[in-house]
């Protein structure tokens, strides 16, 4: 796994050993950026579930302003920031060991909005149905901001219409798909 464009170009990852995450794949990763390019650049990225911090590397690797990166494994913290140092981007990272739920309760303290959410939790936990509700209701997400979630394929999310949350863009891959979030427009 390698950063694919911008400052850190082409420099190699370290990734988790064992089969306990999945890193983005280069060409998903690729696809996804594509995607996100009219807005990375300067945004404030979140990385929940950061694993090997591949996605959040990416996009600061690209321009964004800051990132935060969450993580309660230690073995993936150390990863992240042995990634962070070898890309050269750690001055505009931060990083939070602990599970995504507690990261976006400490976040919204500080009452400071993210432009780009990413959510890759393990597949089939459901950890989803904890964390985006949570999201929906802080004041880490305003109408701007765009909330994607990488999940299997064939997975939906119910409840997403009650977190008043909405689905405006659907990316499918073989095998799993990004599901791109955002609040719900409200009518006065």
């Amino acid at each position: 796994m390698q950063v694919i464009a911008g400052s850190a170009r082409r420099i190699q990852l370290k990734t988790l050993p064992g089969d306990h995450t999945r890193p983005t794949s280069n060409q998903i990763k690729e696809t996804l950026f594509n995607i996100l390019q009219p807005i990375v650049q300067g945004c404030r990225f979140l990385d929940l579930f950061a694993g090997s911090g591949g996605i959040a590397i990416e996009a600061l690797s690209r321009g964004a302003r800051a990132a935060v990166l969450v993580d309660n494994s230690r073995q993936a913290c150390a990863v992240i920031r042995d990634n962070l140092e070898r890309t050269h981007l750690a001055d505009r990272a931060v990083l939070l060991q602990t599970d995504a739920a507690a990261a976006v309760r400490r976040l919204s303290a500080k009452d400071e909005p993210f432009d780009i959410i990413f959510l890759d939790p393990p597949y089939d936990a459901g950890l989803e149905t904890a964390v985006l509700p949570l999201l929906a209701d802080s004041p880490l997400v305003t109408p701007d901001t765009l909330i994607i979630l990488e999940t299997r394929a064939e997975r939906e999310i119910p409840g997403l219409d009650g977190w008043g949350l909405a689905v405006t863009r659907e990316k499918k891959y073989k095998s799993n798909k990004h599901m791109f979030l955002q609040l719900k427009e409200t009518t006065p």
